[in-house]
């Protein structure tokens, strides 16, 4: 499994930017998927999960009404929507798998970086005041 996510950049505070993470293997539709994001001198920090078939969907409490995480099994990628972008914001984001029909809602180590086996190369957003 290949992970490559995009979409990064740098915007202005109120922005809103969709990352994309592109899926390459086998099986997609059988993986949650998650974003995760690392500041400088921070670790790494959950921000959303969705299960293989995108019923259900997990935040972290930073985000949780400004990102959306969706998936689309056809086109085996999944996509952070952010909105009202704020300068905390700004971090290398990252997607990850993890083959289970399990969910973050039943599962809490898929809200720790334990939880996923793959690992996207991370893409950067910078946001401005």
């Amino acid at each position: 499994v290949q992970l490559q996510a995009s979409g990064g950049g740098s915007v202005q505070a109120g922005d809103s930017l969709t990352l994309s993470c592109v899926f390459s293997g086998d099986r997609f539709n059988m993986y949650a998927m998650a974003w995760f994001r690392k500041a400088p001198g921070q670790e790494r920090e959950f921000l959303a999960a969705i299960n293989y078939n995108g019923d259900t969907r997990s935040y972290g409490i930073s985000v949780k009404g400004r990102f959306t995480i969706s998936r689309d099994n056809a086109q085996t990628s999944t996509f952070l929507q952010m909105n009202r972008l704020e300068p905390l914001d700004t971090a290398v984001y990252y997607c990850a798998a993890y083959l289970t029909f399990g969910n973050a809602e039943t599962m809490p180590v898929l809200k720790t970086e334990a939880g996923w086996d793959y690992w996207g190369q991370g893409t950067l957003v910078t946001v401005s005041s």
